[in-house]
């Protein structure tokens, strides 16, 4: 089969598909790999790196004219304007961008969102959002370590000592576990928040204390739990009641992360405006949720705010602030994703009955199948 490895031409992306090691390995398929002249750079991985395991660095609408497009970011219209009708594209393709998928669909190409993928033992090694959100956890406190304007560990010095800095992790997933472990590592006191009961064992592991907002009914409880390790929306008595302990926790704490996100809809509103308002002058609050709204309606995109003397940032793709990394683990993900779907004779089998295989296909054939 002939792969295409293109440049991600969306603003402030800057992974790529597939790195030597994964072409190495397409190309011992049998595969022909093409390579857009560029695509790796901002990766650190230049053009001869790709040629010396068999690739051949070629022009965008050669790279694009294959049977199969590998990408991070779904295509843009000019990009699917260079694809051809029954292709193939796979990657990061948002599934709940109905108007991208619906384009796609009249294109004629069969398009697999990685991120859709079910969260199961077996599709692991395929898992586009924990390998991300890991990266993204990490480079979230460094950031935010980066822009306070003191030592996080505690220091002991001839001149006096120095309090460690208080830190508030919202969302307790990948990337807020990510962040918790990096935090520790540095030496800021951390305490964390989530909805889910569940990964109160795995903060206090990490060790981080864990606020506890209690459950009074049922109804919280079984909504708490979530679904296939992702949260639901809680209950608006319940988001209440953590908004006041949060809103308590976060006028002591000096940097906040705030990481909570649904799949599908706008992100929750964790630190209001009053919050920010009652915070200690040059704290700092990190918005990873930013890009789906926010988790601080005072969040700008790509941008750094101070706001009421606290530091904001918004910034949604933390991911491709450590490209060389963030590419290394996506194109492995993706690499194992291929296996399901290209035979041992390099064909195309697309088999509906596998779990993962239906879960990402978004399009197919000019129909629409993920709703």
């Amino acid at each position: 089969m002939k792969l295409g490895i293109p440049v991600e031409s969306r603003d402030g992306e800057t992974r790529v598909a597939a790195t030597p090691e994964t072409v190495k390995k397409l190309v011992a398929a049998k595969h022909e790999v093409l390579v857009e002249a560029g695509a790796g750079i901002k990766s650190s991985i230049p053009d001869d790196a790709y040629e010396a395991v068999g690739a051949r660095v070629s022009f965008a609408a050669e790279v694009y004219g294959v049977d199969a497009v590998l990408k991070v970011r779904a295509p843009s219209a000019e990009e699917r304007s260079l694809m051809r009708s029954g292709a193939v594209v796979v990657g990061m393709l948002n599934p709940f961008d109905a108007d991208n998928t619906a384009a796609m669909a009249a294109h004629g190409l069969t398009a697999f969102a990685l991120e859709a993928a079910p969260r199961t033992s077996r599709a692991q090694s395929m898992d586009v959002l924990s390998s991300q959100a890991n990266i993204a956890g990490y480079k979230a406190v460094l950031m935010a370590a980066n822009t306070y304007q003191r030592f996080m560990p505690m220091l002991m010095t001839a001149a006096g000592t120095v309090k460690a800095a208080r830190m508030l992790i919202m969302g307790a997933g990948v990337a807020g576990l990510q962040a918790i472990a990096t935090a520790k590592r540095l030496g800021a006191v951390i305490e964390a928040s989530d909805v889910r009961p569940a990964v109160k064992e795995q903060i206090e592991s990490l060790g981080a204390k864990f606020l506890d907002v209690p459950f009074i009914t049922d109804e919280e409880k079984e909504i708490a739990q979530g679904i296939g390790g992702y949260a639901r929306p809680m209950p608006v008595d319940w988001m209440r009641r953590q908004a006041e302990l949060v809103h308590e926790r976060a006028r002591q704490a000096d940097i906040i992360i705030t990481t909570a996100l649904i799949p599908g809809r706008k992100a929750p509103i964790l630190i209001s405006e009053d919050t920010v308002r009652a915070m200690k002058p040059g704290s700092v609050i990190l918005d990873m949720a930013v890009d789906q709204g926010g988790n601080c309606p005072l969040s700008e995109s790509g941008k750094t705010v101070i706001k009421h003397g606290v530091h904001i940032i918004g910034e949604g793709n933390l991911a491709a602030l450590v490209a060389a990394d963030a590419s290394a683990l996506y194109a492995r993900n993706l690499l194992d994703f291929l296996k399901l779907i290209i035979n041992a004779e390099g064909g195309l089998v697309i088999n509906r009955e596998d779990d993962i295989v239906a879960g990402t296909l978004l399009c197919s054939g000019g129909e629409v199948l993920r709703k």
